[in-house]
């Protein structure tokens, strides 16, 4: 049995069942569903078929493709504003005599252009018979995390060839406009707040949110605007912490995606033996085992494991002796009924051995050169008195490809809070990486110090003592992201650095201490239902450790739960050809979709 659908998605789904679904609730004819890329992904994300099934919904179509007629049904249009899926819906209502379905109920994920309804009007408003905006313009990409639908959202933010264009302002009000419909789902009306910065970008769109949270809220009677939850939203720009992005992280999720070729959540691997077949897994939280391993660090993934494969195995008597991939496959021959279970134990195997060999071939070595360069400190403690002495090393290494060259060289730039002009100049000669050297230059765009004399003093977040938590020596850096929900949480956030955007912001009570003005709740548990939450949002993307860091946050304060969101999820490679393609003019630079 497939888990239960966690936190945000769970929301989402809600939200469905009573936007859409709840309409048909007393009809018992099947229906047919229409969607388009984005409402498929979204789809995809909160439900199965299973569930739609039981909603009445029999066959979900691309309201792009041609379809054969179906002049009998009723057809649920869930679909996006857009021109492309509007066109998909008229095209099937050109003529009464050639309609495709016997009625269409269109529901859009967000406001529709009075361009795009005037349209429909004209062409097929006698087959609509119901036309709603259900206000869902995010993904919930796991329980904890949402990202919104801008691929281009980075190169719009940051790139030096938009600055005078209007284009800035365009997308920040796209995604002002879609983090309140996270809200909405969430049912928060939050205090907005952001870090003041060199750039106006997170200000910009703290102020956008507020806005748009306000004219949401407004009720049509009285012009009332919903008061303050007791929820907290605050948005960072991508430049304040760029030492998470690029570091070698070791916990299961953030190295996985970081060392091997997943895509799109899929990882593929081989069987054992010479006729060994390709096979695919998703990597997904209805996988109960991911959930759990996912946060852990490689080091005790590698030690749980094969214990879970004992386990699995020892039911039968094909567990004795060594264990072995090959010998778990034909055990899963023999013992159906633990194929299931036993399969998944492979896969999540089969991931953690693949890291483990990048991990010793290559990356071990230069993981204790990013810790320190990272945290300025080696695993003693003792301050590192030359970070040169400590980068050397790992640039004339010819085992470490150009990529991790440029990460290190970056974590230094980052450690000394930029450098000159003449050993950045030297570093990228002899390296040899000219032709990638816009990964490093193109960090100015995001106001991290390249170039010393550039914003020369840029003031750091003051972090949080951990030295008496228990740490592995090569994972000892903490997100700066996780230090901020603590002290958001614990009400330590200095309100100069960290203004808010309402003129009456809430009480904010996230720790859970009980103020002489509230009445003491029955319990942490009960608190946390009630709605104490903290919202994250990244311009830019966010790091899978960042993501743990929400999971990690909320596990440790109960009585608030931490959402982290971004325009995009990001991993290390990814967001060096993003910091790359910053120069270059927008015709050539080809956006990677979610």
């Amino acid at each position: 049995m497939a888990p239960a659908v966690r936190g945000l998605k769970s929301f989402v789904w809600q939200r469905l069942k009573s936007a859409v679904f709840d309409d048909f609730s007393k009809e018992e004819e099947w229906k047919i569903m229409l969607l388009d890329d984005y409402t498929t992904k979204l789809l995809s994300l909160c439900c199965k078929m299973t569930d739609l099934l039981a909603e009445g919904v029999t066959v979900v179509e691309n309201v792009y493709k041609n379809r054969e007629p179906v002049p009998h049904m009723k057809a649920i249009y869930l679909i996006t504003p857009t021109k492309k899926s509007v066109d998909g819906l008229i095209d099937d209502f050109i003529t009464k005599s050639s309609s495709r379905y016997k009625a269409a109920y269109v529901y859009f994920t967000d406001f529709c252009p009075d361009s795009l309804f005037n349209k429909i009007k004209a062409s097929c408003a006698k087959s609509i018979k119901r036309c709603k905006e259900i206000n869902i313009s995010f993904f919930p990409y796991e329980s904890q995390v949402f990202t919104l639908n801008i691929p281009d959202a980075f190169y719009r933010c940051y790139s030096p060839t938009l600055e005078r264009t209007k284009d800035k302002d365009a997308v920040l009000q796209v995604m002002a406009e879609q983090i309140v419909t996270l809200c909405a789902t969430l049912d928060e009306n939050p205090g907005v707040r952001y870090k003041s910065g060199p750039s106006d970008r997170a200000s910009k769109l703290a102020q956008l949110v507020e806005k748009s949270l306000e004219n949401y809220y407004k009720t049509d009677e009285k012009s009332q605007i919903k008061g303050k939850t007791h929820s907290q939203l605050i948005i960072i720009d991508r430049g304040f912490d760029p030492v998470s992005t690029v570091l070698h992280e070791l916990t299961f999720q953030a190295m996985a995606y970081d060392l091997l070729p997943i895509e799109n959540d899929i990882y593929k691997y081989k069987t054992e033996g010479s006729g060994g077949k390709e096979k695919e897994a998703i990597l997904e939280e209805d996988d109960d085992l991911w959930v759990k391993m996912r946060h852990k660090h490689i080091a005790d993934v590698i030690e749980e494991l094969p214990k879970l494969l004992k386990d699995a195995s020892s039911k039968t008597k094909a567990g004795e002796g060594k264990l072995s991939i090959s010998a778990l496959s034909q055990l899963m021959k023999k013992m159906p009924l633990y194929r299931k279970e036993i399969s998944k134990q492979v896969v999540h195997l089969n991931i953690a051995e693949d890291c483990m060999s990048k991990f010793k071939s290559n990356i071990e070595r230069l993981c204790k050169a990013e810790q320190d360069l990272a945290l300025g400190t080696d695993a003693e403690g003792q301050k590192v008195k030359d970070t040169m002495r400590v980068l050397l090393p790992v640039l004339l290494n010819k085992s470490h490809d150009s990529y991790d060259k440029i990460r290190a060289i970056l974590l230094y730039i980052f450690s000394t809070n930029g450098t000159t002009q003449e050993n950045l100049d030297k570093l990228i000669q002899n390296v040899q990486i000219e032709s990638d050297s816009d990964m490093i230059r193109n960090w100015k765009y995001l106001d991290v110090p390249v170039i010393s004399s550039f914003v020369a003093q840029q003031h750091k977040y003051t972090r949080r003592d951990r030295s008496k938590e228990e740490t592995f020596q090569l994972s000892r850096w903490t997100p700066v992201i996780k230090d901020v929900m603590e002290d958001a949480i614990e009400n330590k956030l200095d309100s100069k650095d960290w203004p808010y955007c309402s003129r009456c912001p809430p009480t904010w009570n996230g720790s859970g201490a009980v103020s002489a003005r509230q009445k003491p709740r029955a319990s942490c548990r009960e608190e946390r239902r009630s709605g104490a939450r903290l919202i994250v949002f990244v311009i830019g993307g966010v790091t899978l450790s960042e993501m743990r860091s929400a999971y990690e946050v909320s596990d440790a304060y109960k009585s608030c739960e931490v959402v982290i969101g971004s325009t995009h999820i990001l991993t290390p490679r990814r967001l060096l050809e993003e910091v790359k393609s910053l120069s270059k003019p927008k015709d050539m630079v080809c956006i990677k979709d979610e």
